[in-house]
């Protein structure tokens, strides 16, 4: 049975390429472009995991992360977090608002799978 990955990306180019990479490795990926949408397709798509972007207009990542982990339903799903913060606080902040992986953009595309995998 093929896993199912929500991916919430504001991004065009890098939604693209996330699901592109994601189905290339026999995944369905179901792209979600604005944060304010991913918690009712969460519930509709009842995904195996959930890549977003952090930095995204309307609701942050941060928020988006802690609105997943508080809703009963949804709690359990693996959040992989993609971000250009590239810090270690914020990596910290990320993993502590509930992200269970953190890869910094540029991805290398081997890490991105390598943490989707880790999380399967």
């Amino acid at each position: 049975m093929t896993k199912k990955v929500l991916v919430v990306e504001d991004n065009e180019l890098n939604l693209k390429l996330f699901c592109d990479l994601l189905r290339a490795h026999d995944w369905s990926a179901e792209p979600v472009r604005d944060g304010r949408e991913a918690v009712a397709r969460a519930r509709e798509v009842e995904p195996d995991l959930i890549v977003m972007d952090i930095q995204m207009p309307h609701v942050t990542g941060y928020e988006l992360i802690l609105a997943l982990k508080a809703d009963l339903e949804l709690r359990s799903i693996p959040i992989m977090a993609v971000t250009a913060y590239a810090g270690r606080d914020d990596e910290d902040r990320i993993r502590s608002a509930g992200a269970d992986a953190y890869v910094s953009k540029p991805i290398s595309l081997a890490r991105f799978m390598e943490a989707v995998n880790g999380l399967a």
